[in-house]
């Protein structure tokens, strides 16, 4: 079965031009796949290259060498090699990415917020405002708070609009960096209950979790990061 995401041999390294272009090698030799209805979780030390992994699988890092493959339906898209119009095309229709902190903009209430991005992939307005409304009651943001701007809220009200956004839309690829750091036991057994339901509807997920409980419940398969810094030193 083709899988959903796919890196092949992917290196990345970082340019310090505050250390005379000093070049600090991060990954080399990256090949995984993740199939639909898997959460592979990445594992490793601190600053062994996991969100760099998912960046590239975003697109927000540059891939300089291999291949990024995402599955759109009947074709399959290098990201390394597309366009920056592909891309955003991409995460409208196929990736999702929550990240570790809410980026939205200012003064947009937190339904409002979420509703947005159930618009943005394709779902009817609607269905997008009752959508977002059942997350945020899963995610225990209480309804006073729906129409005020996130800025206000504490980091872990403000962490769970965030994944109501990253889960309403129906998005083939789930991309998630750390999404429950901030939350407390509750919601993190919700944020649990979701992604088991992204997988039953045949999701590929790809994800970064320091919870020990947490990564042990979603996780289909773990995939150690730091064996790719070893392609690089052989």
């Amino acid at each position: 079965m083709t899988p959903l995401l796919a890196f092949e041999d992917v290196a990345k390294s970082f340019t310090l031009h505050l250390r005379d272009g000093a070049v600090l090698p991060v990954i080399a030799g990256a090949t995984l796949a993740v199939h639909s209805g898997e959460c592979v979780v990445l594992g490793g030390a601190s600053g062994a290259g996991k969100s760099s992994l998912l960046k590239m699988a975003y697109g927000n890092y540059r891939c300089p060498q291999g291949a990024v493959w995402v599955r759109d339906g009947a074709r399959v898209v290098n990201l390394a090699a597309a366009a920056p119009r592909e891309i955003l095309a991409l995460r409208r229709t196929t990736l999702s990415y929550i990240s570790q902190f809410l980026r939205v903009i200012p003064r947009v209430g937190a339904r409002a917020v979420v509703e947005a991005a159930g618009i943005e992939g394709g779902l009817p307005l609607k269905v997008a405002r009752t959508r977002a409304g059942d997350l945020l009651s899963r995610l225990n943001l209480p309804e006073r708070l729906w129409a005020l701007p996130p800025a206000t809220f504490s980091g872990g009200e403000q962490q769970r609009v965030n994944i109501a956004r990253g889960l309403i839309a129906a998005r083939p690829i789930l991309l998630m960096d750390e999404p429950t750091a901030s939350l407390d036991a509750t919601n993190r057994a919700v944020v649990v209950d979701l992604i088991a339901e992204k997988r039953a509807a045949g999701t590929a997920i790809l994800g970064i979790f320091h919870d020990a409980d947490v990564r042990e419940a979603v996780a289909t398969r773990i995939v150690d990061v730091s064996a790719f810094r070893g392609a690089m030193a052989a």
